[in-house]
């Protein structure tokens, strides 16, 4: 509790509550709130009314969870310790001459406070990656393509995780690959490799010229945007076998679409799991000509022209 602020205890909570959470609607006989204390510029409220049954009885207006704002900042302030969590319940009196029971309760719980600046997950994360490629062939030590410096919580664009692409010369092959959509995002608790998974280009041989590579790690760079930006495309490889995932500009003719299918490998030893890898695969518009504008993804098309390749979908 800071100097300056002044003393508030549940129980004074729970007065100030009470006009709103008295204006029960018909039927409910307990309810039951919770709310957390902004965190990372984030907070949650929930809860509502239950009958005798247990069920929910609905409201139209939830007017209580309105309420819960400013009683919650209060307490936080006026605690003598840290809290982050606070459960409001309310039990209807059995008879119409007692008061409605009502208790607050704060406590602190470590499990919710969102990831820092200084977390370990990000640089188990970087080491886990490093070694996966490390143990393929040898990683170059710059970065073939990197976008702005990391912020506060050691990480930049796509939400959260670094925005850079690895330079990995293998016996027989060049690979390009993301490095940062698998690192967990700052200031949340959810326990996520970031969008979990990584994109992987391959080129046959080593004869790939520096403005080859600056061109197709900054394509790179733009696919890890758009997986990034889109929902569980990782899931969608998995249940589709392959995508046409985005479009390709002229600098790439000519190669005109990215297709993503399975990789084949997964990288052990993140913060929350395995992640699996992504093949991202540039095609001609003739490769899919007999593309389905109806299908999703055009994943038939997609399977087809990684089959003439000869690659696994």
């Amino acid at each position: 509790m800071s100097a300056s602020a002044p003393a508030y205890s549940p129980e004074d909570a729970a007065r100030d509550l009470r006009p709103v959470l008295d204006r029960a609607p018909p039927g409910a006989v307990s309810g039951r709130w919770t709310a957390t204390t902004m965190q990372a510029a984030h907070s949650t409220r929930t809860g509502g009314y239950r009958d005798r049954d247990g069920g929910v009885v609905r409201q139209d207006r939830p007017e209580q969870l309105d309420a819960l704002e400013p009683v919650v900042d209060r307490l936080e302030a006026a605690s003598p310790t840290r809290i982050n969590h606070v459960t409001v319940s309310w039990t209807r009196a059995r008879f119409p001459w007692q008061r409605n029971r009502i208790v607050v309760e704060t406590r602190f719980d470590p499990a919710i406070v969102p990831r820092g600046p200084d977390h370990p997950a990000y640089g188990q994360a970087a080491r886990a990656r490093h070694a996966f490629w490390s143990a393929l062939g040898d990683v170059a030590r710059d970065y073939a393509a990197e976008r702005e410096a990391a912020n506060a919580h050691n990480q930049t664009k796509w939400f959260g995780p670094h925005r850079r692409i690895l330079k990995v010369a293998c016996p027989d092959r060049t690979i390009l690959a993301t490095d940062g959509l698998s690192t967990p995002w700052a200031g949340i608790v959810e326990p996520e490799n970031g969008v979990e998974c990584e994109v992987v280009l391959e080129f046959s041989g080593h004869d790939l010229g520096p403005a080859q590579v600056a061109l197709w790690a900054d394509m790179l760079i733009g696919v890890g945007d758009l997986v990034a930006d889109g929902y569980r495309v990782a899931r969608d490889v998995k249940a589709h076998g392959a995508l046409v995932f985005c479009g390709l500009p002229q600098d790439c003719a000519p190669w005109r679409h990215m297709l993503l299918s399975p990789y084949g490998a997964s990288i052990d030893g993140l913060p929350f799991g395995t992640v699996p890898l992504l093949r991202a695969t540039p095609v001609t518009a003739a490769e899919l000509a007999d593309r389905d504008p109806d299908e999703p993804w055009g994943a038939t098309a997609a399977r087809e022209a990684l089959r003439r390749r000869g690659i696994a979908a």
